[in-house]
């Protein structure tokens, strides 16, 4: 089955399971197509240990096929991220720099050491000593918040503004700066060739800065590009570009591709979008980008739930997702709340602004791509054959399970008590 059949099946199951569950259930969209995945999954595995065999292992063969990490980094996020950054307003952004600068760095790089340092003191309690690095690899790849999954629940479910974007701000740009950082960390622990503390952060800083400085560029090229147009259809399908070519000339020149994409579309969106497009045309570009964005995140959530299959499951990879989930919810928390303890000697905020971002960081796909992306054959447990690739698959995915079905089921209350005191 060919990857175009593939998808073009799994982009009506999606729907199919949106569908159904805007029927019978209130569950938000994204939550209730993970769901659906899952049990779809849970099905297979179980048809096919007690039934048909040649099922599982066809699932497996055509998900392996379909790379998921490089359908998600190499494709859908450029489009959800731009389509996310196109509707951040500029004006509240600014109000929030600050705060979203220190929530998408600091705050990830808290969290990033809190996560390594407590798994390094608990794993040879379960029997597994992990080297530090390996420990700061998994921490990398599971602070950063997910903004494809963020943005699609806080957006459905209306948060204050001032909470709505510290929540889509850092989830936006960590995105850019998590993908870096485990890169930058990936690199010190498999590379061949040396590598000095120096040298890999100025590949960090390269990439950020570099990320920054293009996609300001980009947007400027764009924002030309779209004054010479008449055409109102024409001037929308300009702003594709960005997370196509734009994406992919980032990627060929070595700065954080992300980043570029977010600093573009906020840039668009706040400049070039009230400038040159009339309303017909702003409500024309936001349509395509809201539909663009609703059927990415629909594919991506099913996929989330479908990679259980390709995760496997020996008795230590249980216990260490189930300490995986309360580590990474203890280094969110502290990574929040020291922050804020400096944030509100300046100014004044919701009451559950903090519990808000606490139990809104939810970790999606992002997470996932990052794990698939170590190398396997690193074997940590001889005995069981327990490698690192297959652990941090196991622990992120458990993480990214409970995020999605557990915070992004509950958070609902959260913000309605956050409505209520605005």
């Amino acid at each position: 089955m060919g990857t175009y059949v593939l998808l073009s099946i799994l982009s009506a199951l999606a729907l199919l399971a949106a569908l159904i569950s805007s029927k019978i259930s209130r569950l938000e969209t994204t939550i209730a197509i993970t769901l659906s995945a899952l049990c779809l999954s849970l099905g297979i595995l179980v048809f096919g240990k007690f039934f048909s065999a040649s099922l599982y292992f066809k699932a497996i063969k055509e998900l392996n096929e379909l790379d998921f990490r490089s359908l998600l980094v190499d494709g859908l996020l450029g489009f959800l991220l731009f389509a996310g950054a196109l509707n951040i307003r500029l004006g509240v952004l600014k109000q929030q720099k600050w705060e979203v600068f220190i929530l998408a760095l600091i705050s990830t790089l808290i969290s990033t050491f809190i996560v390594a340092g407590l798994l390094w003191l608990i794993a040879p309690i379960l029997g597994i000593k992990l080297a530090f690095i390996y420990c700061l690899l998994f921490g990398a790849l599971i602070s950063p918040t997910d903004p494809i999954s963020v943005m699609a629940i806080i957006n459905q479910l209306h948060a204050p503004q001032e909470i709505a974007i510290q929540v889509e701000g850092e989830s936006l740009f960590n995105d850019g700066i998590g993908l870096v950082l485990f890169v930058s960390i990936s690199q010190l622990a498999f590379s061949k060739t040396p590598l000095t503390l120096a040298s890999v952060s100025w590949l960090f800083t390269h990439e950020v800065v570099g990320g920054v400085g293009f996609g300001l560029l980009l947007s400027i090229i764009l924002h030309w590009l779209i004054s010479l147009s008449d055409d109102e259809s024409q001037k929308v399908l300009f702003t594709f570009i960005a997370p196509t070519c734009g994406y992919v000339i980032a990627v060929m020149i070595g700065v954080s591709a992300p980043l570029a994409i977010v600093c573009c579309g906020i840039s668009l969106g706040a400049l070039t979008t009230h400038v040159h497009f009339d309303t017909e045309g702003r409500i024309r570009l936001k349509r395509f980008w809201f539909l663009i964005e609703e059927y990415f995140n629909s594919l991506l959530f099913l996929l989330i739930g479908l990679i259980l299959l390709l995760v496997e499951f020996h008795y230590a990879d249980w216990q260490f997702m189930f300490l995986a989930i309360p580590l990474v919810l203890i280094a969110r928390t502290l990574s929040v709340v020291l922050p804020y303890q400096c944030f509100r000697r300046f100014r004044s905020y919701n009451p559950f602004a903090e519990k808000i971002l606490i139990w809104g960081g939810l970790r999606g796909g992002l997470a996932l791509a990052m794990a698939m992306s170590v190398p396997s054959g690193i074997i940590l447990v001889a005995e069981q054959n327990i490698d690192l690739r297959e652990l941090l698959m196991v622990m992120s995915y458990g993480v990214v399970m409970f995020s999605i079905l557990v915070q992004g089921t509950t958070i609902k209350g959260l913000i309605e008590k956050s409505k209520a005191v605005q």
